[in-house]
């Protein structure tokens, strides 16, 4: 099987400030992260073409023959049969934006480069079905697909763990349990979608999940919570309140009271205890949020989209958020008010005003939280850290 090479291009910039951290494909869409969709997909492990100070924690292989695909993309049944009928040298383009070509490993070092493929025989995919990830929002629009499809994928001929018999199950639609998930006491409904609950998770009494919900791998979800169709809550989370339609990417907390709606939390956040987002604007006007490639707020042509926050972000208690509002990575918000709608990373304060999060007290703060986990905070993790600082100063404009 050819090597798998996703690659980052301009649209890493529209999903800003989740990818200051990681390559666009290591975003989690549905059950799985994008990657994770790929190896499945096509059975092989993948590999990065991405930000330079990224290419340390996140690098590249390859060998003699190479599928280097688009990783805003994910994979479909349609797409990935073109895929495995694709010869040497040939490439599919959706417009101008290259979605996937199969090379050698002299076009791949040419391609890297930024050279010119002279053989690459080009043909267009406008007929073929598949998802993409082209703004920020478009992560929890697509997330309710993306959970049907990964639970086909990952539980397609295969038996769930027993699900007690204290459970009250709603539907005729499918639930899922990994080995270790426990769950007693709760109400599934599964009129709208598939539930999935990952291996050794935990849904603990009294909690309401109204489907498509993925709940990832050593998770818990706290008593009496509420989760809404369209939320997918990556591994190793707490998750607690009213959740709808929105994706929680992997060790990050909101094990409290508070409504979390149309919003992507990246990881390593702690959503503090009655902390409220507002996903829909008392004029029911279309929702804007700032967009780092063009250095404005954009408008999103949605009128639901509530938080979008940065890795390693915090909140504190009882912070109220307006609706679109987007915290950089390793931003501290709290105080009594609402806070703009843009926070930079590295920001601490709120409505009262804002001061600059010091790299050298950021670093402790990951370490002490990735400790907690068992998680080593490496090398490589503090130089993305302090690239991310400094290419995000130009935000934080009470330095100047």
């Amino acid at each position: 099987m050819a090597n798998i090479i996703l690659f980052d291009n301009e649209i890493r910039e529209h999903l800003l400030p989740l990818t200051y951290t990681k390559p666009v494909c290591e975003l989690r869409v549905g059950i799985l992260t994008i990657r994770e969709k790929w190896e499945r997909w096509l059975k092989s492990s993948a590999f990065y073409i991405t930000q330079d100070y990224l290419a340390g924690k996140y690098g590249l292989d390859y060998g003699d023959v190479n599928y280097v695909i688009n990783g805003s993309v994910l994979p479909s049944a349609q797409l990935c049969e073109l895929i495995r009928q694709m010869d040497e040298n040939e490439a599919y383009l959706q417009g101008d934006e290259l979605i996937v070509a199969k090379v050698g490993a002299r076009q791949l070092e040419k391609l890297i480069k930024d050279e010119e493929i002279e053989d690459l025989i080009g043909m267009d995919v406008q007929n073929t079905q598949f998802d993409k990830i082209n703004r920020i929002w478009d992560i929890f629009q697509l997330n309710d697909a993306a959970i049907c499809s990964d639970f086909e994928l990952l539980t397609k001929d295969r038996k769930s763990a027993t699900i007690s018999d204290t459970n009250r199950i709603i539907g005729d639609g499918p639930v899922f349990l990994e080995a270790g998930a426990q769950m007693e006491c709760c109400t599934l409904n599964t009129t709208e979608g598939p539930i999935y609950i990952g291996k050794d998770a935990e849904i603990m009494e009294g909690s309401m999940l109204r489907g498509s919900i993925a709940i990832g791998a050593h998770s818990k979800v706290m008593m009496g919570t509420r989760l809404y169709g369209g939320t997918s809550v990556g591994p190793y989370c707490k998750v607690g309140g009213e959740v709808a339609n929105s994706v929680i990417q992997a060790y990050s907390n909101k094990q409290h009271e508070g409504f979390l709606g149309n919003s992507i939390i990246g990881e390593w956040c702690n959503v503090g205890a009655d902390t409220n987002t507002s996903n829909l604007k008392n004029n029911y006007e279309e929702v804007k949020v700032w967009n780092y490639s063009s250095e404005r707020f954009q408008a999103t042509g949605t009128q639901f989209c509530g938080l979008i926050m940065g890795d390693h972000a915090k909140t504190g208690i009882n912070t109220m958020l307006n609706t679109g509002t987007v915290i950089g990575v390793a931003a501290n918000v709290y105080g009594a008010g609402y806070p703009r709608t843009f926070i930079p990373s590295f920001a601490m304060g709120g409505p009262q005003g804002y001061k600059t999060f010091k790299i050298e007290n950021a670093f402790q703060m990951v370490e002490r939280m990735m400790a907690r986990r068992d998680v080593a905070y490496t090398s490589e993790d503090r130089l993305i850290m302090m690239r991310i600082f400094e290419d995000s100063s130009k935000y934080r404009r009470w330095e100047k």
